[in-house]
Parts: structure tokens; C-alpha cells; sequence
């Protein structure tokens, strides 16, 4: 058969239809169709939230694995560190019972002595939690706000402490809120005790010194024996304080030839900044006993050892 008698058209099955040019330009067309039709009518949004809640559990089933991978790892890591936690605070607890055993060893001697030596027990301070609620807008002053008053019992010089020392004390009270002066602020001033040599001094806020020094132990000779280091605590001798809070830690000691005495820089025990949560303590002077009551509760005191003796 001569080959020009041969039908070269493609049957009907293979036939390609339009051209690839023509279907990409009705692609595109359709595309930018689309794209102004949804920017313009948001018509597309229904049908992608459908789209997305459809596929929702078709991605949740894929992610199973990968979470099980790592969610294991995860789970072996903090196994790990739970057990050590544990052990950890096993170990704590231990300390922890043996110091308390010792503390109500010493507490019960200290009990006693007084006894023996006619004092008065010593004073339990009272406190109540509060909250801060904002700072002092003025930037020249370091106050903060609490959320008891006068309504809770809040009087005004109650010292108010955190879980790192002392932080301030109340200035002015209102009948649902207090305002506290930090002992930061250039107004504040606390009579302190070193506790490493038993010495007595004044330190006072309001200092802006190098390496994050915030207070000052201002009225210390050129020759004191303080040193970088020095905790610095409440004597317990001003009436509001309870002695033994931890107030500062002296930072820097510079020691002036020509002067009498030595520039003292601190930094304090309590950072005033993202403080929560504080407690409220009652003045130690508004918890004194009356005289007579005071005689009396030292004579009951000296005579109950000799009287349990003599039983």
C-alpha cells in the first residue's frame, strides 16, 4: 500500500485537545479571577474554612508519629529529670528535718534561759500576705502600691518584706491600699547590723552606683572593719523591725585618705523589681506588752522550771 494513502490523523482517544499555551493563559485568567473576586467579595473564605476543618483530622492523623517521636524523647528527658528532682528533694528534706530538730532543740533552750534570766519570751511578728498592685508614677521616687489598708489593719512604718529580706516600709495608708517606700528610694533610711562583726550603722537608698549599687552605709570611719561581702541585717533596736531580716550586702568599700570616713556602697538584699508578692508585718513596738503584763509573763517564766522541779 502506498504510504501517502495512510491516514496520519491520531484517533480519537489520543487527540490533545487545546494547545499548552491556550491552557495556561485560561489558567492565569482564572487565577487572577479569582484572586479579585476573593480580595472583593471574599467568597473563597466559606470554602477554606470548610477545606481547612475537612483536612483537620487528615493532618492530625499524619502528626501522630512525629508526636509520638518526639513526645517520647520528651517523656524519657523529664522522666530523667523528675527522678533527679526527687532524689534532690529527698535529700533537702532530710537537711531540712535535721535543721528544724536543732531549731526546736535551740528554741526550747532559748526558752528556758529566759526563763532563768527573767525576760520577757521573745515576740512572734505578725504578718498578713498582700499583692502589689502598681508602681509611683513619679520617677524620682521608689514606691509601690499594695492591696490592703486600713480596712485589713495596715498601720503606717509596718515593715514589709519578701521572700529575699526586706523590701520597704508603709508610708501612708488608705483605706483599701497602702503605699510602700522601697529602701531603694533617696528618702529611705534603716538602721542595720553587720552580721560577720556585730556592728551597728545607718543605711540609706536613693544611690545609683557602679556595679548595680542601690544603697549607701553612710557614718562609718575611714578604719571600720567592713568589708565586700558583709550581710548587712535588722538590729531589732528601732521598735518596727524584727532583728535578723536580711536587708543589704555591701558591694564596694572605698576608704578615704583625706577624709574621716569610708564611702560604704550596697546593694539590696530584696530587688525591688518584679516583686508580687509581699508580707505585711506588724511594728514590733505595737506588740510590746504593757509593763506589768511584761513582769508578769518574765516571773511566770523564771518560776516554771522550778516549779515542774519541785513537782
Amino acid at each position: 500500500m502506498p504510504l501517502g494513502t495512510l491516514d496520519r490523523t491520531p484517533p480519537p482517544f489520543f487527540r490533545q485537545g487545546p494547545s499548552a499555551l491556550t491552557k495556561l493563559a485560561v489558567c492565569t485568567a482564572l487565577a487572577f479571577f479569582l484572586m479579585a473576586a476573593d480580595s472583593r467579595f471574599a467568597f473563597v473564605v466559606p470554602l477554606r474554612a470548610g477545606l481547612a476543618t475537612a483536612l483537620l483530622p487528615v493532618q492530625r492523623a499524619l502528626m501522630v508519629p512525629v508526636d509520638l517521636l518526639m513526645g517520647g524523647g520528651g517523656y524519657l528527658r523529664g522522666l530523667q529529670q523528675a527522678q533527679s528532682a526527687e532524689a534532690e528533694a529527698r535529700r533537702l528534706q532530710a537537711t531540712l528535718a535535721e535543721k528544724a530538730m536543732r531549731a526546736d532543740a535551740l528554741a526550747a533552750e532559748n526558752a528556758q534561759l529566759r526563763g532563768l534570766l527573767a525576760l520577757s519570751p521573745a515576740l512572734t511578728p505578725r504578718y498578713q500576705a498582700a499583692e502589689v498592685m502598681f508602681e509611683a508614677r513619679d520617677p524620682y521616687s521608689r514606691k509601690v502600691f499594695i492591696d490592703r489598708g486600713q480596712a485589713q489593719g495596715v498601720r503606717a512604718g509596718a515593715p514589709v518584706i519578701d521572700p529575699s529580706g526586706v523590701l520597704g516600709q508603709v508610708t501612708r495608708v488608705y483605706p483599701l491600699s497602702a503605699e510602700v517606700t522601697l529602701l531603694t528610694d533617696r528618702e529611705a533610711a534603716i538602721p542595720v547590723l553587720n552580721q560577720r562583726t556585730r556592728q551597728r550603722a545607718a543605711a540609706f537608698g536613693g544611690i545609683r552606683g557602679p556595679d548595680g549599687a542601690t544603697m549607701e552605709l553612710r557614718f562609718m570611719s575611714a578604719n571600720s572593719d567592713v568589708k565586700p561581702g558583709d550581710l548587712l541585717e535588722t538590729s531589732g533596736l528601732d521598735g518596727l523591725y524584727p532583728p535578723g531580716l536580711p536587708v543589704a550586702r555591701v558591694l564596694t568599700v572605698e576608704r578615704r585618705v583625706e577624709g574621716g570616713f569610708a564611702r560604704v556602697l550596697l546593694t539590696a538584699a530584696a530587688p525591688a523589681d518584679g516583686v508580687r508578692h509581699v508580707l505585711v508585718l506588724e511594728p514590733m513596738a505595737t506588740q510590746r506588752p504593757d509593763p506589768p503584763q511584761a513582769a508578769a509573763a518574765a516571773s511566770a517564766a523564771a518560776s516554771a522550771p522550778f516549779g515542774r522541779a519541785r513537782r
